[in-house]
């Protein structure tokens, strides 16, 4: 009796009972599901029916205890337990092992014998990975930014919490997020990190590269001086400061800490020249995919200095015209961190217990010349102590970092009007744990910054891991 069995499905399992019979109803066969994956007190409700041609079958699902928090991270499996999005697509080989295979017995005229299910080949588990995501610091991280996207009022942000001498991603989150375990309303953009898989045009935290690369070639010092006109033209456009000025003369390490354009552009013309600025942005792995363990990873956007212009070669001095991803900054002040000019693999597995397997990553020396580092941090803590990023500071603790305030493109390539992407990076010099922090929001309507957000992620994350000042 289709239609009884299917309207008294419908009336335990939810739904119009229409759903029902088109599977009760299916020809030349004699198997079809009814409903998969329902929870265990409505399956032994409708076992309760004694419902003629029902019958069961044991299953698995994914339960998410802590809900959305990380699960941009995690992702998503389809129905069968295959990965969708996320690590569960990334290491979906390992995850889900290999599957059995069930015998279901047949009476006459192909009908399935009740309870003469055998399993003819079991199924073999897959592997456990153990990630290195601290899931209260993700948390924290998550409700963080999204409290500082809504205050500073962008559209959209993204946040890395990095540790500079492993490559754990100890947190890293993108707004919107994700709840695997409610499918019913997925935001655009909310299964990926976008942190990862996104590109964007880093504004004025690529400074550093460009301060790090004339460091090393021994071009400047913090006290080289540099005259600034309030704008510099090339071509047919002129390039000025964020904010009005007179012409002045500045010290590079002013310079940086006022985030200058024009200082910054007319420092790498005269002390290091555009094709060394475009060789070190490459060593620095500014322009290549950090090779994370998660899928769909962006790579940077850079052209070939043979074909820069003028505009073109000042812009990427200051990060405009260049394009790459939140975890490749991020990844590139570690370096800077670490002290020593080692830049790690950013990864999520740290473990994979059920093998055995030992788990490695690669890491790279990016700085050569680490005599620029120290000199380097130095710089970035005046940005802080002295420049744009004071409200970046973390109490009991020095502060380096650069803030950023970058145009963006539209659909048709050219740049909104008075619309920015915001960022800060930082980091805590001479602390006991060298941990990286990323915070951007896109798209806010006037200029802030989200040096508040910084201060909050590191303060918290100094408390919890109980890093002490030198």
């Amino acid at each position: 009796d289709v239609k009884s069995t299917a309207e008294k499905l419908a009336g335990v399992l939810g739904g119009d009972a229409s759903i029902y019979e088109g599977a009760l109803s299916t020809e030349n066969t004699t198997f079809a599901y009814v409903k998969r994956k329902v929870d265990q007190d409505k399956g032994e409700e409708v076992q309760g029916l004694g419902l003629d041609g029902i019958y069961f079958l044991d299953d698995m699902k994914r339960v998410y205890p802590y809900g959305s928090t990380a699960g941009q991270i995690l992702g998503l499996v389809d129905v069968d337990g295959n990965g969708q999005t996320g690590l569960e697509l990334y290491y979906d080989s390992i995850l889900k092992g290999e599957p059995g295979k069930l015998v279901l017995q047949q009476g006459a005229y192909g009908m399935p014998i009740p309870d003469g299910t055998e399993v003819d080949e079991p199924a073999k588990d897959g592997q456990d990975i153990i990630l290195s995501i601290d899931i209260d610091m993700q948390q924290y991280v998550e409700e963080r930014l999204t409290k500082g996207v809504s205050d500073i009022g962008g559209e959209d942000g993204s946040a890395v919490l990095y540790d500079a001498d492993s490559g754990d991603i100890i947190a890293i989150a993108s707004t919107p997020y994700l709840d695997p375990s409610d499918r019913s309303n997925i935001e655009e953009g909310a299964t990926s990190v976008k942190a990862i898989t996104t590109q964007f045009e880093p504004g004025s935290i690529f400074k550093t590269a460009s301060f790090c690369a004339m460091l090393e070639a021994g071009g400047i010092t913090a006290q080289t001086t540099v005259d600034c006109p309030v704008y510099l033209e090339a071509d047919e456009y002129k390039i000025s400061d964020a904010h009005e000025r007179a012409a002045t003369t500045m010290t590079a390490a002013e310079v940086l800490a006022q985030s200058s354009n024009v200082g910054t552009s007319l420092l790498v013309q005269q002390h290091l020249g555009f094709n060394g600025l475009y060789d070190k942005i490459r060593k620095y792995g500014l322009n290549d995919a950090t090779g994370v363990d998660y899928p769909g990873e962006a790579e940077g956007y850079l052209t070939n200095v043979s074909t820069w212009s003028l505009i073109q070669s000042y812009n990427v001095t200051f990060g405009q015209g260049i394009s790459l991803s939140p975890l490749m900054i991020t990844r590139f002040y570690g370096a800077i961190a670490s002290g020593a000019g080692v830049a790690h693999t950013p990864h999520f597995l740290i473990s994979k217990p059920s093998s055995g397997e030992e788990v490695t990553w690669d890491s790279e020396q990016i700085i050569d010349n680490t005599d620029a580092i120290a000199p380097l941090t130095d710089m970035l803590v005046g940005v802080v102590e002295n420049g744009t990023g004071k409200t970046a500071a973390v109490e009991g603790y020095t502060t380096a970092g650069k803030t950023g305030t970058a145009e963006y493109a539209d659909d048709t390539g050219s740049y909104v009007k008075n619309m920015y992407n915001l960022d800060f990076v930082g980091f805590l010099p001479n602390a006991t744990s060298n941990l990286v922090c990323f915070v951007g929001v896109n798209h806010v309507p006037y200029e802030r910054n989200t040096c508040e957000v910084f201060k909050d992620i590191m303060t918290e994350a100094s408390s919890r891991y109980k890093i002490a000042q030198k």
